[in-house]
């Protein structure tokens, strides 16, 4: 598990910009099976979450004219049994972090994968988000 000093910061990053915190499996469930349209932020320490991952979430939920009902987050090495919960709705995608995922009424209808992120700047991260949000939400 990863500092919390470390942490906090990075978990502000998205806070700070109405991304809602899920720190426990109850509140994961709660917002995935929830109606309508659910974004998951798998957060990280990593450099591609500082350069892409985070940024571009931001950007897509600022800059869309549609976006989903609730924007979330989770932390991985942080609150891990969040973390996992997650995952569970995040099959057959294996694990990976930083990720995104879009719910609708409970169901996985996009998905990106650290691979996805790594080596992407935060503009096509939020395109990637803007695409789906338009198609979903």
């Amino acid at each position: 598990m990863y500092p919390e000093e470390i942490v906090i910061p990075m978990k502000k990053d998205l806070t700070n910009a109405g991304f809602t915190e899920l720190t426990n499996p109850d509140a994961v469930d709660a917002a995935i099976k929830a109606e309508g349209t659910t974004l998951v932020v798998v957060n990280s320490v990593c450099g591609c979450a500082a350069g892409s991952a985070r940024p571009g979430a931001k950007l897509a939920v600022q800059n869309s004219a549609k976006r989903p009902d609730r924007i979330t987050t989770v932390f991985a090495g942080f609150d891990t049994e969040a973390v996992a919960r997650a995952r569970q709705y995040f099959a057959p995608y294996p694990p990976s972090s930083p990720a995104m995922a879009l719910f609708k009424d409970g169901k996985l209808v996009h998905f990106i994968e650290r691979h996805h992120i790594e080596g992407r700047s935060a503009e096509m991260i939020s395109q990637n988000l803007q695409g789906a949000f338009e198609e979903y939400c």
